[in-house]
């Protein structure tokens, strides 16, 4: 497994769920993580971890094919295929283990 850096120390790094190169070069990663209460997505660019939402949030206003993003300063785009795969692998994990799935990321918390 490669080297991640800037990992918050309550997250363990597990499996790739995706893998891209954007237009600019970067290497996406975006990674099952486990939480201290909650399987979750975490997104890596060039391996360095990136905050943000844990599963992919929609577009205000879709672009092209990317419907989804994930990731703070900067955001990365998901085409809807992609965020579903994202997303169904992360709930699966919950699933799986009886963890009901919180997503408290940004403005959601405070509704």
């Amino acid at each position: 497994m490669p080297e991640f850096s800037e990992v918050p120390r309550d997250m363990d790094v597990l499996d790739s769920i995706l893998s891209k190169e954007t237009k600019n070069g970067f290497l996406v990663d975006v990674r099952l993580v486990k939480r201290p209460r909650q399987y979750e997505a975490a997104l890596f660019l060039n391996s360095k971890y990136k905050p943000g939402p844990a599963i992919p949030r929609p577009l205000d206003n879709p672009s092209g094919e990317t419907t989804h993003w994930m990731g703070v300063r900067p955001s990365v785009g998901f085409t809807e295929e992609e965020a579903e795969r994202i997303i169904d692998e992360v709930s699966a994990q919950n699933t799986l283990r009886r963890i009901q799935f919180k997503d408290s990321w940004g403005r959601d918390m405070y509704e």
